[in-house]
């Protein structure tokens, strides 16, 4: 049997099991069928060798709980794939599992996507709508890009997360939810709270229970894997048989440091697949990832006069006033300098302020 026809077989077995529970015998304990069907799920992720293994394992510890989940790792590394396992090896199995990108949308229409607007909410609001967290109820929602969501928007998700209620756009009625929050993110987030563009207590309320995939140039060893994978998978929807593929292309699909990890891998053998004759895996020559050209931006006006307040203040050990102050050095007055700076925000080292 090909690994496509096994991955689809075990998954087919994982839902009949999980529909006719009801059918097993009362005497055998639900905590070994929650294990069977943990045991059955996980056999249909493809790559599971390496690290992914004790990723997998957090699955299975956290995936019963309430907790929330923040899956982080470069795009293309499957964390859509994850955060559907924690869903179905949850208790909330049988509700929904309701997606959100929330790159994909603007503020406005992102605030409407997620809590629902009531009618007349705003311009074109023609009729009600159903958020995301009401269709989540009881179920799981999962938060992909969370890295994008505006700064005006995160308050109302911290909202949710805390009082796990919220009101529609346009709307004086509170809702309340019972909705399991897992979020996904490419970005370092733990700097953007630095920079000011991540809200930092949201930021400590979705870290409950990190989990961090690694690049596929990492997973080396779940690469022939994912090659035959794929290629059985396009073969069949292609009505192709492929049943070879060349130990020297196996070995390049290894070294290949794929920057776009496994999304990149599955599209590069879906072209191999469609060019591919005879039975054998023959893929196109790999695209080149130059590195994008560095633009040198011009210093502003600006840039310059904060080099020469800094190079000023160095000099005079960050004394503004007196003869040799930086003020004196600049011919400014210090009254001016310190607006100069405020302005520019150039503080001095702690060890160097002056009244």
């Amino acid at each position: 049997m090909s690994s496509a026809a096994n991955f689809v077989t075990q998954a087919d077995r994982y839902r009949e099991d999980m529909t006719t529970t009801t059918l097993q015998s009362p005497d055998e304990p639900s905590v070994r069928k929650a294990e069977r069907a943990q045991s059955l799920f996980l056999e249909t992720i493809v790559g599971r060798r390496g690290g992914l293994r004790s990723i997998l394992s957090q699955v299975e510890a956290v995936a019963p709980t309430n907790a929330t989940v923040m899956i982080s790792g470069e795009t293309g590394t499957g964390k859509e794939v994850i955060s559907r396992a924690i869903h179905e090896l949850s208790p909330r199995r049988n509700r929904n599992l309701v997606k959100v990108n929330c790159a994909a949308m603007p503020a406005g229409l992102l605030e409407s996507e997620l809590f629902g607007h009531e009618r007349g909410a705003f311009t074109g609001a023609v009729n009600s709508h159903v958020g995301r967290f009401a269709l989540a109820d009881r179920g799981t929602l999962f938060l992909d890009e969370i890295g994008d969501m505006p700064l005006e928007l995160q308050p109302k998700l911290l909202r949710v997360l805390q009082e796990r209620e919220f009101e529609a756009v346009g709307s004086t009625r509170t809702t309340r939810v019972d909705v399991r929050i897992v979020v996904a993110t490419h970005r370092d987030l733990r700097q953007m709270v630095r920079d000011c563009e991540f809200r930092e207590d949201l930021y400590y309320r979705l870290n409950t229970f990190p989990v961090s995939l690694p690049p596929l140039r990492e997973r080396k060893a779940d690469i022939p894997e994912f090659a035959r994978y794929f290629v059985q998978q396009f073969a069949a929807s292609m009505d192709k048989i492929i049943d070879t593929i060349p130990e020297e292309t196996m070995q390049f699909l290894v070294r290949y440091p794929w920057p776009g990890n496994i999304r990149e891998l599955q599209n590069y053998v879906a072209r191999g697949v469609i060019l591919s004759t005879d039975g054998v895996f023959e893929p196109p020559p790999p695209e080149r990832h130059e590195p994008a050209p560095i633009e040198i931006s011009k210093p502003t006006l600006e840039d310059k006069v904060r080099q020469e307040i800094l190079a000023a203040c160095q000099r005079a050990n960050w004394k503004l006033g007196g003869p040799r102050g930086a003020a004196a050095r600049l011919g400014l007055k210090r009254t001016t300098l310190f607006a100069k700076m405020k302005r520019l925000g150039i503080t001095p080292p702690a060890d160097h302020w002056e009244d």
